[in-house]
């Protein structure tokens, strides 16, 4: 694999020595790397909890993050669990040859953690009473198994887990890096409590899901602060203010061990993108186009008529209203005044003396009017 600067999963991590002890004894790593065949990315946290005290615990954890770091640098990266099962066995090897060599370092070992993400699968392995949790949709669970002798009694039924919190084998392990025989190392991934041996073994390669916190930390933690307590001070702050605030819960309780973590987080997934503004400029431009089209067309339609023979148009017959009548006025009947009768008017004929004037009625006062002479020629 090629080594990368720039991780693709955020990350934070520190190791402080603790409110009791004067040296710190354990050391991690974190290293990025892409893969060559494909170009995938990849993220390795390495965790070590050094383990002998004066007998150079803080050596011991040394050799094995830069062992476990080195063998992973230069594998292929195909095959996770297969370079981290020859990594881990190497360095405790390593460690246990040294030891031999060195009577200031004779038992000298270490405990270790090791999550191992390619893209978003997770691979992990571990050795030891280091942990790794996994934080999920508000819950959080231990996906790594304890090598003590606290775990093996919990298993058989000896104890309970009210009965093992102070119990005196606590810190007794029954595996570590160093020993003089190779440990076996432990690739059970405990989604789930109820699964078996092979069922978590199976789990290997899991898919991270947004929003999910991976959690490696030594026995300085999980000592002092429980699960629930480590769930509740990473809800909703960043990772680094997390792992700040779980180092500084942990001296507030007693702070008696070295205090190690590692907390790799998940993207949550973007909110779904909505429809893009558009482009002002771009609805204008579309806007005269069309118009310019619809104008073109228009115009060729309107020459293309004004070309084109058509017959006269026959105006069509007038239409003769039928006249409607006129209604005169009605008449009004005037009933006539009794006067004296009058006797008809007698021409005279020619040559006869012209008579005197009749009397004319006054105005108003109805009766004949008599003519003093003919109005015609004869």
């Amino acid at each position: 694999m090629k080594r990368i600067e720039q991780a693709h999963l955020p990350f934070a991590a520190r190791s402080d020595t603790g409110a009791v002890r004067r040296n710190n004894e354990d050391r991690y790593a974190v290293a990025a790397f892409e893969m060559e065949h494909d170009g995938a990315p990849v993220l390795l946290a390495v965790l070590c909890d050094g383990v002998g005290g004066n007998r150079a615990g803080e050596v011991a954890a040394e050799l094995a993050v830069e062992e476990i770091s080195t063998a992973a640098a230069a594998a292929n990266g195909r095959d996770p669990v297969d370079t981290l099962r020859a990594a881990i066995m190497d360095a405790s090897q390593k460690i246990y040859t040294q030891a031999q060599a060195n009577v200031n370092q004779m038992g000298m070992g270490a405990t270790t953690a090791c999550a191992w993400i390619v893209q978003r699968q997770l691979y992990t392995a571990t050795v030891g009473d280091s942990r790794i949790y996994l934080m999920r949709d508000d819950g959080i669970q231990q996906i790594s198994t304890d090598h003590t002798w606290i775990q093996e009694a919990l298993d058989h039924g000896l104890l309970t887990p009210e009965m093992a919190l102070n119990h005196p084998n606590a810190h007794v392990i029954r595996r570590f890096l160093g020993s003089p025989k190779p440990p076996e190392v432990d690739f059970r991934l405990r989604l789930r409590p109820n699964l078996n041996d092979e069922q978590s073994q199976n789990q290997q390669g899991t898919a991270l899901r947004p929003g999910d916190i991976v959690l490696l930390c030594s026995d300085g933690l999980t000592d002092l602060v429980p699960p629930g307590d480590i769930l509740t001070t990473c809800s909703g702050v960043p990772l680094a203010a997390a792992v700040d605030a779980l180092i500084e819960l942990a001296c507030s309780r007693g702070g008696h061990d070295n205090i190690t973590i590692i907390a790799i987080g998940v993207p949550a997934e973007p909110p779904a993108a909505g429809p893009k503004p558009r482009d002002r400029r771009w609805g204008c431009w579309l806007l005269g186009a069309l118009l310019a089209i619809v104008l073109s067309l228009g115009i060729v339609a309107l020459s293309w008529w004004a070309l084109t023979d058509r017959p006269t148009p026959t105006p069509p017959p007038p239409v003769i209203e039928a006249a409607t009548p006129t209604l005169l006025p009605p008449v009004e009947l005037v009933s006539p005044t009794p006067t004296t009768a009058v006797m008809p008017t007698i021409l005279p004929r020619p040559g006869t003396p012209t008579p005197p004037a009749a009397t004319l009625p006054s105005p108003g006062q109805s009766g004949a009017t008599l003519t003093p002479w003919p109005t015609n020629t004869p």
